[in-house]
C-alpha cells in the first residue's frame, strides 16, 4: 500500500545503521527501525530487503511505521547482537521494536536459522502502526508471489520460501493497514515450516536464549581496560561477518556503496578476501575469541585441497566459488541514486601475492595455542607449506596488490613482504613440530628473501620504504611492516618512513591508503583501516600521545551504534563505503588492545 505523503520515508539514505545476524543471515536496520538491507538465505543471496540501494520497485523494506512520527531512539542491548528501537509520536505515545536473529546452542549444537525475529509493544498512549513488510526478489526487480493463512504469508523469494508467522492478522500485513497497537505483536520471517509453538511463545524462548548466549560469548572476550564498549561492539560485528556454514568471513555485509560520491568506486564486498579475514581472525584470537579461526582454518584448508597447484586467488565466495563475474544491476539505482550497483566481484581474477603470507599468518596460532580442541598438527604444516612454496614463486612477481589495482601491476612492497612473512612463520611452525630440516629450510628461504626485498624496497633518496620495488612512491600498507616483524618498530627507518606516510597521506586525524590517482582518479575519502595502521604506528614507534588521541577521534567517529563503513569524508565525518566493514573494526581492535592501560596497572 503506498505509504501517505506526510509519513513517507526519508529519502536521503544513511549509513546510520544497526546490524542483527546470527551467522546464517544478516540485516542492517535504520534509526527508525526499518529493515533496509538484508540478503536471503546467504548473506551474497539476492538482496530480498533492498531498499538501502533504491529498488526502481516499491518496497524492500520491512518497516513499523508509526502514525504522527516525531523522534526516535535506538540501542543494543548491552553485550549483544538484539537492537532496540523505539518510536514516539506527536502525542505521547510510542512503540518499542526489538530485532534479532535466534542463534544459542541446543542438543550439542548451534541453533542459528535463516530467520529474523521482531518483537513490537506498546509504550503508552494509543499508538497507531502499519506492519509493511515487502521483500524484493532479483535485486530489486518484482515482487514475490504469496501465499497466505490466517495468521502466515509465504513470501516465494529468488533462492528461498520464508514464511511469516505473525499474532498480528495477515489481512494486516498484507495490506498494509494502520491499527492501534494495544498489545506486544510478535513477527517471525523464517523458513516455510509450521511454528510448533505460537509466535509469541517462539519469541519469548528464543529472545531469552540469544541474549544468554551473546551475554555469555562476550564475557569470555579478553577485551582491554579501556574503551571496553567499543571493543566489545566491534567483535560482535565482526562475528556476525562469519558465516557459519563454511567458515568464510565476509569483507562487509553490502554491495556498491560509493567510496565517495559519484565516484562509481561501488564495489561488491559480500564475499570472503582472505586477507580481511585474516585480519579479522587475528583481531578476534587477540580477544581470546578463537572459534571463529578454527572455523575460518576449515574454510581455507577446503580451498586449499580444492586448488590444487594453481595460484591462490584473494577472493572466493562464502561457499568456496572460484569465480564472481562481476555484473551490474539496473533494477537498483543504488546508495542515494548514486549506482553502478554491482553484484560479483572481478577482483577474482587478479593476482593478488600477500594471500599466501595471510593464510599461514591465519593459521599459525593453531600451532601455538594450548586452548584449542585441535591444534595444528605434521597434515596442517604440509598444508600450509604448499602456501610457502607459492610465496616462494610469487613474492617478486607483479600483482595488482592490496589495493586491487584494475590498471596496473607491480612487484608491491607488501605483497613480497607477506610472502617472507609466510616462511619466516612456517620455520617458528617447523621448530614447533620438531621438523628441524624443514624449519631451516624455511629459515634460510625466509633469510634470502629479506635481504632483496630490503635492497629494493628502501628508497635511499627518500629515506623510506617505498610501495614498489624500485618505487617513489608512498601508501599506508608500509605501516604494516613492523606488524608483520620484517623490520623493527624502533628502526630508525620504518620511523623515518611512518612519519613520511603521515605527512603524505594525512588529512588531519584521517589517513588516506595512498594520494596518487588510480584507474578512476584520486582517492577523496580517507580508509579507515589505514588511519588505525597509523595510530597502531605511532604507538610502536613511542609517539603514544598523538596516537590515543587520533584514536579518541575515530572513536567519535563511529555511527549512533558504535559501527564503521570503510571510508570517512574528512571534511564532513560522513561515512562511505560498504557497512559494516570488518577492516574498520579490526583496525579499532587493534589500536585500543595496544593503547589500553593494563588492568593490572589500572585497577
Amino acid at each position: 500500500m503506498p505509504i501517505p505523503p506526510e509519513e513517507a520515508p526519508d529519502t536521503q539514505a544513511s549509513l546510520a545503521l544497526g546490524v542483527i545476524g546470527n551467522g546464517s543471515v544478516a540485516a542492517l536496520i535504520d534509526g527508525r527501525g526499518r529493515i533496509v538491507w538484508g540478503c536471503l538465505p546467504r548473506f551474497d543471496s539476492d538482496a530480498s530487503f533492498c531498499q538501502l540501494l533504491s529498488p526502481q520497485h516499491e518496497g524492500g523494506d520491512w518497516t513499523i511505521q508509526l502514525e504522527d512520527f516525531e523522534r526516535a531512539e535506538q540501542h543494543y542491548l548491552p553485550n549483544t547482537a538484539v537492537l532496540v528501537t523505539r518510536l514516539y509520536d506527536q502525542h505521547g505515545a510510542g512503540v518499542e521494536i526489538v530485532d534479532y536473529a535466534p542463534r544459542f546452542r541446543t542438543r550439542g549444537r548451534f541453533y542459528h536459522p535463516v530467520l529474523l525475529a521482531r518483537r513490537v509493544r506498546p509504550l503508552g498512549g494509543a499508538p497507531r502502526i502499519r506492519v509493511l513488510l515487502r521483500p524484493l526478489c532479483e535485486y530489486g526487480a518484482r515482487a514475490p508471489q504469496t501465499t497466505s493463512g490466517s495468521n502466515h504469508i509465504r513470501f516465494l523469494l529468488s533462492d528461498v520460501v520464508q514464511r511469516l508467522t505473525s499474532d498480528v492478522a495477515s489481512v494486516m500485513i498484507e495490506r498494509g493497514l494502520p491499527f492501534i497497537l494495544e498489545r506486544p505483536a510478535h513477527f517471525v520471517f523464517g523458513p516455510d515450516e509450521t511454528l510448533t509453538h505460537s509466535a509469541a511463545d517462539f519469541i519469548h524462548h528464543t529472545l531469552e536464549r540469544t541474549l544468554d548466549y551473546w551475554r555469555e560469548w562476550v564475557r569470555n572476550l579478553s577485551v582491554p581496560y579501556e574503551w571496553q564498549e567499543a571493543v566489545i561492539r566491534a567483535a560482535i560485528t565482526l562475528k556476525l561477518c562469519q558465516y557459519e556454514a563454511t567458515g568464510a568471513i565476509v569483507a562487509a555485509l553490502t554491495t556498491s556503496i560509493p567510496e565517495s560520491p559519484h565516484s562509481a568506486r561501488n564495489w561488491d564486498y559480500r564475499y570472503c578476501w582472505l586477507r580481511d579475514a585474516a585480519f579479522t581472525v587475528r583481531a578476534l584470537n587477540r580477544l581470546g575469541a578463537t572459534r571463529s579461526m578454527e572455523e575460518y582454518i576449515r574454510y581455507v584448508f577446503n580451498l586449499v585441497a580444492a586448488d590444487g597447484e594453481r595460484e591462490v586467488g584473494p577472493v572466493f565466495g562464502i561457499t568456496f566459488e572460484h569465480e564472481l563475474t562481476e555484473t551490474q544491476v539496473a533494477s537498483l539505482a543504488g546508495y542515494r541514486q548514486m549506482g553502478p550497483v554491482r553484484v560479483g566481484n572481478d577482483a577474482w581474477r587478479q593476482r593478488q601475492n600477500d594471500v599466501y603470507g595471510s593464510v599461514v599468518l591465519a593459521a599459525a596460532q593453531t600451532f601455538f595455542d594450548r586452548r584449542l580442541e585441535r591444534q595444528g598438527d605434521e597434515l596442517s604444516f604440509q598444508r600450509l607449506e604448499r602456501m610457502g612454496a607459492m610465496a616462494l614463486r610469487m613474492a617478486e612477481l607483479p600483482d595488482a596488490g592490496l589495493w586491487e589495482f584494475r590498471g596496473r601491476a607491480a612487484v608491491h612492497t607488501y605483497s613480497a613482504a607477506m610472502c617472507w612473512a609466510a616462511c619466516e612463520r612456517l620455520a617458528h611452525i617447523a621448530t614447533e613440530l620438531g621438523l628441524d630440516e624443514r624449519a631451516r629450510h624455511w629459515h634460510n628461504e625466509a633469510e634470502a628473501l629479506h635481504a632483496r626485498i630490503e635492497a629494493h624496497a628502501w628508497n635511499e633518496r627518500l629515506g623510506t620504504f617505498v610501495d614498489a620495488y624500485d618505487g617513489e612512491h608512498l601508501d599506508a600498507s608500509l605501516l604494516l611492516l613492523a606488524d608483520i616483524g620484517f623490520i623493527h618498530a624502533m628502526d630508525p627507518r620504518f620511523i623515518a618512513t611512518v612519519d613520511a606516510i603521515g605527512e603524505a597521506l594525512g588529512r588531519g586525524d584521517y589517513l588516506f591508503r595512498y594520494i596518487a590517482p588510480d584507474d578512476f582518479g584520486a582517492p577523496e575519502t580517507s580508509f579507515n583501516i589505514c588511519t588505525f595502521w597509523y595510530i597502531d604506528a605511532l604507538a610502536a614507534t613511542g609517539r603514544t600521545q598523538r596516537a590515543r588521541a587520533m584514536f579518541e577521534h575515530m572513536l567519535t567517529q563511529r555511527n549512533p551504534l558504535g559501527l564503521l563503513s570503510e571510508d570517512i569524508a574528512p571534511a564532513t565525518g560522513e561515512h562511505w563505503g560498504n557497512f559494516p566493514q570488518t577492516y574498520s573494526m579490526v583496525g579499532l581492535i587493534q589500536a585500543a588492545m595496544r593503547l589500553s592501560r593494563r588492568w593490572e596497572d589500572a585497577l
